[in-house]
């Protein structure tokens, strides 16, 4: 047939081609765009932070910064770890000194415990990236049509997801 054009099929969209040829690549392919959206999420979270008056923090910075804010109540480091997910408590440690020396949170003592709060200058950088946020993101997303009921059922699964994650994980280190 002279003139056309024969495609090659493509294929799952993946990172790693081996890991794909498995029992189930959809799961390669969601990993991929994991890697994808996760990257891009923490690429924005540090733009979005520098737009609202704070540059040069990292993703983790951010992420923690908003968990201490969250519901204007004193929070443990334990607690920033586990809802955050994140397993070296160090890297929590490091960011809270960092914001402490920007004066966006401040720690004090409860008996034994170290409780961790924002500052006033913690919720107004919230505040300020809210509106960044709203501004840039929101509208953005609000323009192709996203349905709440439908993002929600996929942060739900992504949660779930990261339960089979860290099974796995738990699983993997006892070999």
């Amino acid at each position: 047939m002279a003139g056309k054009l024969i495609q090659p099929e493509i294929g799952p969209i993946v990172s790693s081609a081996h890991l794909a040829d498995g029992a189930l690549p959809a799961l390669s392919e969601l990993e991929f765009g994991l890697i994808l959206a996760g990257n891009a999420f923490d690429r924005w979270m540090v733009r979005c932070m520098t737009a609202a008056g704070e540059p040069g923090c990292a993703a983790i910075d951010v992420l923690v910064l908003h968990s201490v804010a969250h519901r204007q109540r004193p929070k443990r480091l334990a607690d920033l770890c586990s809802v955050l997910g994140v397993e070296d408590t160090h890297l929590v440690i490091y960011a809270l000194k960092k914001l402490e020396k920007r004066g966006l949170v401040k720690s004090a003592r409860a008996g034994k415990e170290k409780l961790i709060t924002a500052t006033g200058k913690g919720f107004e950088t919230c505040l300020k990236y809210r509106a960044v946020r709203e501004a840039l993101l929101v509208e953005s997303m609000r323009g192709i049509g996203l349905d709440a009921g439908a993002t929600s059922a996929v942060a739900a699964t992504l949660r779930t997801l990261s339960g089979h994650y860290d099974q796995a994980a738990r699983a993997a280190a006892s070999l």
